[in-house]
């Protein structure tokens, strides 16, 4: 299994991101895949920003700012995160989990200019 993400780069505060990730190889039922994205600020530990199973989870730094959502006859998992702050900054990481396995896409860098 290969993620792609795409749409990072510099944006300014208060304005929106909107990330993609599309999943490729041998996925026999995409929808039945847990699908999200977590990131990481140097020096700090990857988090959790959002993710999609049979519910939806998001992180603490984000709520109410944030929202996931996928298209599983496209395999792919979209990202939006409004009125984005400097402390958003960091490396973005598409993840999917399919029959107990995980996997990583190569993450996407997001910096917030103040």
């Amino acid at each position: 299994v290969q993620l792609q993400a795409s749409g990072g780069g510099l944006v300014q505060a208060g304005g929106t991101l909107r990330l993609s990730c599309v999943a490729s190889g041998s996925i026999f039922s995409f929808r039945n895949a847990g699908f999200g994205w977590y990131r990481q600020a140097p020096g700090k530990q990857r988090e959790l920003v959002a993710f999609s199973s049979n519910s939806i989870s998001y992180g603490d730094s984000v709520k109410g700012r944030c929202t996931i959502s996928r298209d599983n006859a496209k395999n792919m998992v979209y990202l939006q995160l409004d009125r984005l702050k400097p402390e958003d900054t960091a490396a973005y990481y598409c993840q999917l989990v399919y029959m107990l396995r995980t996997y990583w896409g190569q993450g996407t860098q997001v910096t917030v200019s103040s």
